[in-house]
Order: C-alpha cells, then sequence, then structure tokens
C-alpha cells in the first residue's frame, strides 16, 4: 500500500462532463500524477482535451494533461500498464460494473462515479470483487463532500438547534445534454431517479439513515425511464423527509434544502449562491456563506489521501452505494405501481 508520502498514478476513464470534472480535480492533488486515460471515442489531441459544458460547472475551455500522457481506447490495455495505481471510472453507468470488476481483480484502486451500477444485483457482484482484491473502491457520492451539505450530519447527530422535524430536498434541470452520442435519454441508464435523484437519496441516507420504507410519485417517459420523482422517506418517529428530482426542468439546473429543526430553520438554493439562510428561535434571519472545495474537488482528495496512507475510506463505502440503490429500486417500484409503499 501507499504511504502518505507516494504519489498516486490516476488513470481516468470516460471523458465525458464528468471525466473532465474529475480530471480537473486531480490536477489539484499534489501527490497525485494524471499518467493516463481512456475512452472509446475522445481523446486528447497533443496532451490537450477539449472542455464539456455540465450542469454545474462550465468546462468550455480546454484541459492541458500534459505532452506525456498515455491514451488508451480500451480498459483492457490501461490495466496491463504497472504505472497505474487508480482507476477513476467516469463512463456511462452500463459499463460500470465490468470496468470496476475488472480493475479491481487488476489490483487497482477504483473510485466509480454513482450509480455503482444499474441495480442491487450488479453492485452486489461489484462488493463481491471488492472484498478480494487489495485495491481500495469508493463510489464518487459527492454531496456526503459538499461544503454547505456535510456540515448538515453534524447539526442532525449534535441535535445543536434540537431534533430534526421536518427536511425537503430539491434537484432539478433539463435532461443532461452534454453527451454527444444522447447517452442520457438510455431507459438503461435509469433516468432522472438515478442519475440526478439519487443524490439526494443517499444524502438522506447519509444524514438520517436508511429509511423504513418509502413512497414516489413519479413521471415516465416514453422510453419507460422516470424523468420526475417525488419521494417521502418513512421514518416512523422520526422526522418528515421528502425530496423531489426531475429532468423536466425548464430553467436550467438547481438543487437546495430546507430543513426545520426544534429551534432552527435551515434553507439553501444553489441556483442563489449556496450560503444557508439560518432562522433561529428569537433571532434575526441570518445569512451563513460556507467557503471551500465543492464536493467533487472534496471527494477526490478524500479518495486520494485513504489511498496514500493506505486507509480504507469510510466517508462513503460500496455498501452505503448498495443501500442507496436498494432504496432508488423501492422508489421506482413504487412511482410504477401508482405510488404504493413499499
Amino acid at each position: 500500500m501507499k504511504t502518505k508520502s507516494s504519489r498516486v498514478n490516476v488513470a481516468v476513464v470516460g471523458l465525458g462532463y464528468m471525466g473532465v470534472t474529475h480530471l480537473r480535480a486531480w490536477q489539484k492533488i499534489r501527490n497525485a500524477r494524471i499518467v493516463a486515460v481512456c475512452d472509446a471515442t475522445r481523446l486528447p489531441e497533443n496532451g490537450v482535451l477539449r472542455g464539456v459544458a455540465g450542469n454545474i460547472k462550465s468546462d468550455s475551455g480546454g484541459l492541458d494533461l500534459g505532452a506525456k500522457l498515455k491514451t488508451y481506447r480500451e480498459l483492457g490495455p490501461l490495466l496491463a500498464d504497472p504505472e497505474v495505481d487508480l482507476v477513476d471510472i467516469c463512463t456511462p453507468t452500463p459499463l460500470h460494473p465490468g470496468q470496476v470488476i475488472a480493475a479491481l481483480r487488476a489490483g487497482r484502486h477504483v473510485l466509480c462515479e454513482k450509480p455503482l451500477a444499474r441495480t442491487p444485483a450488479e453492485t452486489k457482484k461489484i462488493l463481491r470483487a471488492a472484498s478480494e482484491s487489495k485495491g481500495f473502491l469508493m463510489p464518487a457520492m459527492c454531496m456526503r463532500f459538499w461544503t454547505g451539505w456535510r456540515e448538515l450530519k453534524e447539526l442532525v447527530e449534535t441535535q445543536k438547534y434540537g431534533r430534526a422535524l421536518a427536511a425537503a430536498f430539491r434537484r432539478v434541470s433539463q435532461r443532461p445534454a452534454w453527451s454527444t452520442t444522447n447517452t442520457y435519454a438510455g431507459a438503461d441508464m435509469g433516468g432522472a431517479l438515478y442519475d440526478l435523484h439519487i443524490h439526494d437519496t443517499d444524502f438522506i441516507n447519509y444524514i438520517f439513515g436508511r429509511p423504513q420504507r418509502v413512497q414516489s410519485r413519479g413521471v415516465i417517459s416514453a422510453n419507460g425511464s422516470i424523468e420526475h420523482v417525488v419521494t417521502h422517506y418513512i421514518y416512523p418517529g422520526g422526522p418528515l423527509v421528502s425530496a423531489e428530482g426531475s429532468w423536466l426542468h425548464q430553467g436550467g439546473f438547481s438543487m437546495g434544502f430546507s430543513i426545520n429543526f426544534e429551534r432552527a430553520t435551515i434553507e439553501t438554493d444553489f441556483a442563489k449562491g449556496g450560503a444557508w439562510r439560518l432562522s433561529e428561535a428569537g433571532k434575526k434571519t441570518r445569512e451563513v456563506a460556507w467557503r471551500g472545495p465543492d464536493g467533487y474537488d472534496a471527494e477526490i482528495r478524500y479518495f486520494a489521501d485513504c489511498v496514500a496512507r493506505g486507509v480504507r475510506p469510510e466517508v462513503v463505502t460500496a455498501q452505503d452505494a448498495l443501500t442507496t440503490l436498494q432504496i432508488c429500486e423501492a422508489e421506482e417500484k413504487s412511482v410504477r405501481a401508482g405510488a404504493r409503499e413499499r
């Protein structure tokens, strides 16, 4: 295993919007070096990769990865490269199981964009491979690391403002349009529920624990994927929790939350800057501005540090990814059954 002073050699697989986002984050880490990239259709030219626009960040400029960068169009030859320590997988979801398992069996550390797989059954196969590998596996669930969001977990646990009584989360956008092959339109990607809304499902599981059951309503597209979902997460004796996720929103990307404690309410809207609007009982409402890395930078820095120190990730684990997928699957079943509880 790597020591704290060791440099981690990284290969990024999948060079769309999320791959570019991860590459930019890796470039900020002193003890990490991007040694290779892999994509079937899009590779750097003379070490420069064209930018891609996305929902949160606009990467219109090119990304200079250096003339010594190795490029691959297939994963197999990349995994045969002894220089690669860590494989960062940012490909479409249907490709994840085969690629993650291959990388783990090759003894590499693996960071994989969410979801790890399209179904819990496929995720369990990945978990078995991870248990037999010397490499670490971490799903990239960025909201657990997002400045202004991650702080909620401590407030819920310490009850600084009393018990959490109710919470609502919202994440909406147009359908992703940055894929030149219209990847996200396919039903096998899972629609907004599995690509977008899954962030809030995971975050809710992170701060409140696994709900006893869910109750969901949704809008189903012509190809069968769920394009809009509203879910109530049932915690008997606990807080009233809901989340809305959508690809039907025509006003651009937005994410936010409102959480009511016994003695305070906290609200935020990413589209308005992301600062907290904190209203405490008996006090004037004030804004709390958070400064720090976004969730992408923070999660990648965390995983790089885990690999360098030889310590398995704990903030988010492969088991967490399985739990989140199981909850999302229950949401999907509830939507398709006409919002009957599952």
